[in-house]
C-alpha cells in the first residue's frame, strides 16, 4: 500500500471517531440544507444536490476534525482532485493547473 506523503501520524482511534462524527453530520438537516443550495464549496459549479461529496477542508489524515466549519460540499471531480490537500496547497495546485493550461478550472 502506497503511503500519503501528506498523511501525518494520527491515532486509528481518534481518526475512527472522526469519521463517525462525519457521518452523524451527513445525517442531518444542516449538511442536507448545504446540499441542497447544489453548489461546489471549490469551484462553485452548480451541482445536483445528490451529487455532492462531504469534503473536509483541512483532511482527518491531516489532523482535521469532522466539524461544520471544516466540512464542506463539492462536487466528485473536486473532491477527487483535493484528495488530502491542505487550503493553501489546494490553491497553489489550481494555480499551478491554470498556468500550465492558461484556462479557468
Amino acid at each position: 500500500m502506497k503511503q500519503d506523503p501528506y498523511a501525518t501520524f494520527i491515532d486509528e482511534a481518534e481518526l475512527k471517531r472522526e469519521r463517525a462524527k462525519a457521518r452523524d453530520l451527513r445525517a442531518s438537516q444542516w449538511w442536507k440544507r448545504r446540499c441542497a443550495k447544489g453548489i461546489c464549496h471549490y469551484c462553485e459549479k452548480k451541482t445536483r444536490p445528490n451529487e455532492l461529496t462531504m469534503d473536509h477542508i483541512v483532511p482527518l489524515v491531516r489532523g482535521g476534525k469532522s466539524t461544520r466549519g471544516n466540512i464542506v460540499p463539492a462536487c466528485k471531480a473536486c473532491n477527487t482532485r483535493k484528495k488530502n490537500l491542505l487550503p493553501m496547497e489546494w490553491t497553489a495546485y489550481l494555480d499551478r493547473i491554470r498556468r500550465r493550461d492558461g484556462q479557468e478550472i
